[in-house]
């Protein structure tokens, strides 16, 4: 027995499941392009996007919109980003362009807009967003020198994954099935592992929410610093993985560029280049403010993570799937990246596949008790203020 959400019933090829598996495939995509070489850190080609694209004729806008939330809070949960800027930049670009992406299909149709269309615009709108916020909280004015490069590297991108949407669509047998809408095996209630959300967890993200306050409303620049090493240690001593060259090179990247608009007192000069106290200090809060959300993030966000509802069993449902594809992950390559993501797009859609399920751990009273002194430390430094 499928589930289904409330309202109107979903299409033959859009079912629940079919969802589950393109949410899967967004996520598993995210985490291949991650593991792509880029000239900077920041860069994304887009490929999680691929999935929305092939399921623009295929769900009505409601279903549309909700694979959109797999792929956004699967994505900050799977990267440990959900507290952090990085969460709202990754919502606000990937609503926009989804929404533009389904209403150009929807007023244009198959015939007379393409993919690669498709994913320019959804490309622009995605940057131009993502532009608007981060001239909000990161870079302020100085966000103008980086939006030419960053707007023709989402034109060039857009295009890139437009040709291949439409290259995947030619060649896919797997797709040809979902737009057919031809009826497969469903997976079950049975199969979600609807079970309560557990307390580890659960505890874990109701402590973020907590703390996250302490971080943003502390003025002090020292201060966050050291809530940033705080929540970076938490983060390694709980098993988590933290890239710290990545996290370098994001340090640098936004106060280098929060320096380019000189303003306070001259500390010293590079050439004609001055660096200035109002600039740097900018700089380096808002860049250990980032830093510091991501790695609270990380620390209270777990794969393990069950949201109630139909749309967390769906989510739930999408993690367990990326797993099963992460698995596989070594059977993609360069020259058979194509054939193999339909292969295993196949083996999901044609047999129930044994998915594996996460371990329910849960919280030991000494737990809490450790939780409740994190959460105090964490204000700490904000009662001293």
């Amino acid at each position: 027995m499928s589930i289904s959400l409330p309202g109107k019933p979903f299409e033959t090829g859009g079912s629940p499941r079919n969802l589950a598996i393109l949410g899967a495939l967004c996520l598993f995509l995210s985490a291949v392009e991650y593991m792509i070489p880029k000239p900077l850190p920041f860069l994304r080609i887009g490929l999680a996007n691929l999935p929305l694209m092939l399921a623009l004729g295929i769900f009505p806008l409601r279903s549309f919109l909700v694979l959109v939330c797999i792929k956004v809070f699967g994505q900050a949960i799977i990267t440990g980003t959900l507290f952090s800027y990085i969460f709202l930049f990754s919502l606000t670009g990937t609503f926009l362009s989804a929404l533009l992406m389904f209403l150009l299909r929807f007023l244009f149709g198959k015939r007379h807009i393409t993919f690669v269309g498709i994913g320019t615009a959804g490309a622009f709108v995605s940057n131009i967003s993502q532009l608007a916020l981060a001239h909000v909280f990161i870079f302020k004015e100085n966000v103008f020198y980086i939006a030419p490069p960053f707007l023709a590297a989402g034109l060039v991108t857009g295009i890139v994954l437009g040709v291949f949407c439409g290259i995947f669509t030619q060649r896919s047998k797997w797709f040809l099935k979902l737009e057919n809408r031809e009826e497969e095996p469903g997976i079950g209630n049975e199969e979600l592992g609807n079970k309560k959300n557990d307390l580890h967890s659960l505890f874990l993200l109701i402590a973020g929410f907590l703390i996250m306050p302490a971080l943003l409303f502390n003025p002090v620049t020292q201060l966050r610093v050291l809530q940033f090493l705080f929540f970076w240690l938490l983060a390694l001593l709980y098993g988590k993985k933290t890239n710290p060259l990545f996290t370098i090179l994001l340090i640098v990247f936004i106060i280098a560029f929060n320096l380019i608009i000189p303003y306070g007192r001259v500390l010293f000069s590079i050439g004609a280049f001055k660096i200035t106290s109002g600039a740097l200090t900018a700089g380096v809060h808002r860049a250990f403010t980032l830093a510091a959300l991501v790695m609270l993030s990380k620390f209270t966000i777990s794969k393990d993570l069950k949201l109630p509802g139909t749309f967390g069993n769906l989510l739930s449902l999408s993690l367990r799937i990326f797993s099963f594809l992460m698995g596989r992950k070594y059977r993609i390559t360069g020259k058979n990246f194509i054939t193999e993501i339909d292969n295993l797009m196949l083996e999901l859609s044609q047999e129930p596949q044994p998915i594996p399920d996460t371990h329910k751990v849960r919280t030991k009273p000494a737990g809490y008790v450790i939780l409740i002194i994190i959460i105090l430390l964490s204000w700490l430094p904000w009662l001293m203020n």
